[in-house]
């Protein structure tokens, strides 16, 4: 080959060795972008997917049974879960989706001071959330009793998590910490119209009467909220949304119902428990003007503590034939008997759900004697863990409250606002048992066994059957067509929130008469 033909070989060799060369990085950079490109589509792919699973996870928990049931969520933990693990998870923060903002056109903003106790308190509550939302006005944070009897000084804050009132409600009505700021100095200078709204009114009131003092006013400031709404006669949603305020929207403090989840362990390590309400404190009897078994001393003390509170009407009060006619608290010696008489086990443990008994450990020795294990959260915890809650009776009613609803059987000596409200609450979370006394039926049948005229198998006998429906079962509410005070109250028996509301587990209607 000739060396002008061994040139152009040469050359066109390294021409064809640079295109190769060239061609394969150019090929390389294609594998190489194609390769990036499906690595990030598979990242879009997996973030997308998990987007859609969160979403799907915050459904299931939002809307319960009704949707993904059967999905698993980190939420819930299945009994096949390791207890450790569950109970490190327990103690994790839970996010819950919250229900979207229910857009309306505000009329204005309505002002509550409550009155009463606790659970008085509670259902004011319910009340004043629910007309709230069929006013089309904004809710200011409650304000609770501070000048009863029981000079209690906690704020709304203190006893419930404001924080998830405001948002669990927020698709039914607009709720606010405090006044906007544009409104503030009014309600300093006390610039608004205040009143007492009528007991037991039904809607239409509040539509035709209220409304327009608000619209007017701005701000309307409700000074009285106790049995303001009517117990029956009204739509269902209305009923219905004043359970999901009592059963969704008040939560207690985390503080409180932690320690009450830590009381309730202590009970349940020993077996089961029974919550006595022994409403058998200062308060009440004088405020009644009970006095049985009580010596002469403590009658006159009862007495001045009655004529010293203004706001407690009735002064002269025939203690026997108040007794005689159910009205007054079972005393602890009638307690005992009672209790004895109903079958209960003189080993279970009783939880006494109340403030000092009047008379002390000389008072309740009638009853620590039949039963021994008679315990008190303060014979439970250290004084340290209460410490938060002394001289705040509210708050610790609250703890007396959350422990009350956990117990294998409630039983109240007296039927005021917390047997009546944890009644309610007992029956929401399945019909748990709960012994509704008959006073008037149990006094008379008392004094006939004190006097020989019974012996104690017909005594405990006539006890028991004449209980036997009334242990918080499924039932209607008995309607006294404009006697709202003798009728069922609705917190005792919302039953238009409960389950079975036409059949029982029997098949059986509810009966109306129970």
């Amino acid at each position: 080959m000739c060396k002008s033909e061994k040139s152009i070989y040469h050359k066109k060799l390294w021409e064809m060795k640079v295109k190769f060369l060239g061609g394969s990085k150019f090929k390389n950079s294609l594998v190489s972008r194609s390769r990036m490109s499906l690595w990030m589509i598979r990242a879009m792919t997996i973030l997308l997917l998990w987007s859609c699973f969160v979403h799907l996870v915050a459904l299931g928990e939002m809307w319960g049974p009704r949707l993904l049931k059967g999905w698993p969520s980190c939420f819930n933990h299945g009994h096949d879960f390791p207890m450790a693990a569950a109970q490190d998870m327990a103690s994790l923060p839970m996010k819950i989706a919250l229900p979207p903002k229910r857009i309306y056109q505000n009329n204005g903003y309505l002002m509550i001071s409550c009155n009463g106790g606790l659970n008085q308190m509670r259902a004011a509550i319910c009340d004043m959330v629910t007309i709230a939302r069929y006013m089309n006005v904004t809710l200011i944070v409650p304000e609770l009793d501070k000048t009863s009897f029981w000079n209690d000084p906690s704020e709304f804050k203190d006893i419930f998590d404001v924080d998830h009132f405001i948002t669990s409600l927020r698709d039914e009505v607009r709720i606010l910490k405090e006044v906007p700021p544009r409104l503030k100095r009014r309600v300093e200078l006390g610039v608004y119209h205040t009143m007492p709204p009528i007991s037991w009114s039904n809607m239409s009131y509040y539509q035709d009467q209220i409304l327009p003092l608000v619209k007017k006013h701005k701000i309307l400031h409700l000074n009285k909220t106790d049995t303001r709404l009517v117990n029956n006669e009204l739509p269902v949603e209305v009923q219905k949304l004043r359970c999901r305020v009592n059963f969704n929207g008040l939560r207690f403090t985390p503080k409180i119902e932690e320690l009450g989840r830590r009381v309730v362990k202590i009970l349940r390590e020993k077996g089961p428990f029974l919550v006595l309400h022994l409403r058998y404190e200062m308060d009440m009897l004088a405020f009644s003007g009970c006095s049985h078994g009580c010596n002469r001393y403590e009658e006159e003390e009862l007495t001045r503590m009655r004529y010293a509170y203004p706001w407690w009407k009735e002064k002269v009060i025939n203690s026997e034939l108040k007794r005689k006619e159910g009205l007054c608290p079972l005393t602890p010696e009638e307690t005992a008997l009672t209790l004895s008489a109903l079958g209960i086990d003189r080993n279970v443990q009783i939880y006494i759900a109340a403030g000092e008994i009047y008379g002390g450990k000389r008072r309740l020795k009638a009853l620590t004697d039949v039963f021994p294990n008679v315990v008190r959260k303060e014979t439970l915890l250290d004084s340290s863990d209460l410490s938060f809650c002394q001289n705040h009776s509210s708050q610790m009613a609250a703890l007396d409250y959350l422990i009350s609803l956990e117990s294998d059987i409630f039983v109240p000596t007296y039927y005021g606002n917390m047997a009546k409200v944890v009644e309610g609450h007992r029956r929401f979370l399945g019909f748990k048992k709960t012994i509704e006394l008959n006073r008037k039926f149990l006094v008379n049948l008392i004094d006939e066994y004190y006097q020989g005229m019974l012996s104690w198998e017909v005594f405990s006998t006539t006890v028991k059957s004449f209980h036997a429906t009334r242990m918080g079962g499924p039932k209607k509410r008995l309607v006294i067509p404009n006697k709202p005070k003798e009728e069922d109250y609705f917190y005792a028996n919302p039953y238009e929130c409960l389950q079975l509301l036409h059949e029982n587990e029997n098949g059986n209607s509810l009966d109306e008469t129970k």
